[in-house]
């Protein structure tokens, strides 16, 4: 078996990939672990606007639940500040039926789909010297099909395969900077407005936040994620995901009284921030997750992954198909994926790291010098889930400046 581009990953990134690497003509194979496409879920399944278009869907019944148009965030002392988009921001949707309709429009392109495939390593001929100077290395990757080994020869691998990424560690590539563990379930939750989803930053999911979001008016998706160094720090007693979430649900007063006490669903997972330096080597390119191309702000990632993944579908295919496969050839998506992501991933890091190390109080603080009506009206206008910048760079020159140089300190100088 011989592929132009073998993508290892059949999520919405991997599916992405795969799709535009067939649409610039390569001859391409998807590969999927599992035996069925978007199991198991490891996603709070919030997408915003952006990222469904990126996807180049339009939102459907097929697969939205919910959409919302904005979040109520609350202070670890009760204290809310709500943010209304006016407008619809994001769908609450299932991901078994997003993925699955992803992986057949990559099919419908001629994309090969093979589940209960799992790669299990790699080897690379040695390369072809051609016309001014390219190489044309050979990839014969080693998978598990349906529990029997196989190899298969392709020219590109595509490691879109998650946080665990195994295409990188074979490929001696490093892995994103940090992981968070997180956790959610989906339970009966009789939500204020199901128009809006809740935030809860503090000590009650230390680093990162918790957070519930309304499938519709009775069921929610309820869930946190952490900062490992900062939940464990000072030789604290080490807690799983499950116990701050355990926690959460019984002490938060607010959550508390509109929590039943039971779940429908339960999922776990790793959110990977900060890309590392380098997402290519010789044949290979990482996409999504393994690239750590989340945004750290929200740990969102697809409207990230599928920005990275058209390039590195089109890069991929066009790199196999000139025979040049090398690393130097292939650094053309390294080069713009970052250009399109790189500036706002690395606001995005400094955002989350200064927001994840206030104690308690500072947070109290910082939300109540938020809630105002001028403020509340600029982040309105400007609030973005995928572009955190444009906010950050509007309130830091808006009329508010000097009350919120004095909530945020010099924070905001450091951004730009």
């Amino acid at each position: 078996m011989k592929y132009d581009v073998v993508v290892v990953g059949a999520g919405p990134v991997g599916s992405t990939a795969a799709r535009h690497a067939a649409l610039n003509g390569a001859k391409v194979l998807l590969l999927e672990e599992h035996a069925s496409i978007g199991s198991p879920v490891g996603c709070t399944g919030l997408l915003s606007t952006r990222a469904v278009a990126e996807c180049e869907l339009k939102p459907s019944d097929e697969f939205v639940f919910n959409s919302v148009r904005g979040a109520a965030v609350h202070a670890p002392d009760g204290q809310c500040l709500p943010i209304d988009g006016k407008q619809t921001r994001a769908y609450v949707v299932s991901r078994k039926s997003f993925d699955r309709t992803l992986a057949v429009m990559a099919v419908e392109e001629g994309v090969e789909l093979s589940l209960r495939t799992r790669a299990i390593g790699f080897e690379k001929t040695n390369p072809e010297a051609g016309k001014e100077g390219k190489e044309s290395f050979q990839v014969k990757l080693k998978v598990l099909r349906n529990g029997k080994p196989e190899t298969i020869a392709t020219s590109v691998v595509i490691g879109a395969d998650g946080v665990k990424s195994r295409i990188a560690s074979y490929a001696g590539l490093e892995k994103p900077a940090r992981v968070l563990p997180g956790i959610q379930i989906e339970a009966p939750y009789a939500s204020d407005d199901s128009d809006f989803v809740e935030l809860f930053p503090g000590s009650s999911a230390p680093g990162f936040f918790a957070w519930t979001v309304p499938v519709d008016e009775k069921i929610s998706r309820i869930g946190l994620a952490l900062e490992p160094a900062l939940a464990w720090k000072n030789g604290q007693e080490e807690k799983s995901p499950l116990a701050y979430l355990e926690k959460f649900l019984r002490s938060n007063p607010h959550v508390k009284a509109k929590y039943s006490g039971s779940m429908l669903d339960f999922v776990v997972g790793g959110i990977p921030i900060g890309p590392q330096e380098n997402t290519v080597s010789d044949g290979i390119l990482l996409a999504g997750d393994a690239a750590g191309q989340t945004k750290p702000t929200s740990g969102g990632g697809i409207y990230t992954g599928a920005f990275a993944a058209k390039i590195a579908g089109k890069v991929a295919a066009r790199a196999a198909l000139e025979g040049d496969t090398s690393a130097k050839r292939l650094s053309e998506y390294d080069q713009l994926w970052r250009k399109g992501l790189g500036k706002e991933l690395e606001i995005g890091m400094k955002i989350h790291d200064y927001v994840g190390k206030l104690e308690d109080r500072q947070l109290n603080d910082l939300i109540g010098s938020l809630n105002t009506p001028s403020i509340l009206n600029t982040i309105t206008e400007y609030g973005d889930m995928d572009h955190p910048s444009v906010l950050m760079r509007k309130l830091m020159f808006s009329g508010n400046s000097l009350r919120l140089m004095k909530a945020f300190g010099t924070f905001l100088k450091t951004l730009f």
